[in-house]
């Protein structure tokens, strides 16, 4: 029983603590105002983004391949066959997220959400072809202040670093505020 002890105690050495800091912060729930502008019409809402877990590396190098090898309809078939990480709610509407990208930053964290399908159209109420996603980006601050922005119905490129970024959109983001429950 002690050697187990003592293995178990060098191995939460060896482990960084960043990946104590990064699965102690999910399941993440968030409930943040939406607020949409048009030429004369502001629509606001409440959105509810949940969460559950990281998205594993390996599912995360699968679509960062098939965009290098096939653009984005190769990333778009590739995205919608692995695992739920969480969901994006608006009202009675909801949709998966398969793709998510944390990033530590000086006054937070940053974090990239995608959805398997548009959760809304704004402006022009046909969905248009290419725009089958839906994009959150969200600036965590350490006092728990929540902003961001997201794209109902959208497209997006791979950037350099291999996270995703908006490439063009159906409509103009909406603004996310709100404050991160403990």
């Amino acid at each position: 029983m002690r050697p187990f002890c003592v293995a178990l105690l060098i191995a939460s050495l060896l482990i960084p603590s960043s990946a104590f800091a990064q699965a102690a912060a999910y399941p993440l729930t968030l409930v943040v105002d939406a607020q949409a502008k048009s030429a004369v019409t502001t629509i606001t809402s409440k959105l509810t983004i949940q969460v559950d877990r990281p998205m594993d590396d390996t599912y995360r190098g699968r679509v960062t391949d098939a965009f290098k090898h096939g653009g984005y309809p190769n990333f778009l078939n590739t995205l919608r066959t692995l695992p739920e990480i969480g969901s994006i709610q608006l009202e009675k509407r909801k949709v998966v997220i398969r793709y998510g990208r944390e990033e530590k930053q000086e006054t937070g964290r940053r974090l990239i959400l995608v959805a398997d399908r548009p959760l809304f159209f704004l402006g022009d109420t046909k969905p248009r072809a290419g725009y089958e996603l839906t994009l959150v980006e969200l600036r965590i601050d350490a006092k728990g202040g929540v902003t961001g922005t997201i794209s109902g119905a959208a497209r997006v490129k791979p950037a350099p670093d291999g996270a995703v970024v908006l490439d063009n959109y159906a409509e103009t983001p909406a603004q996310l505020t709100g404050v991160r429950q403990p």
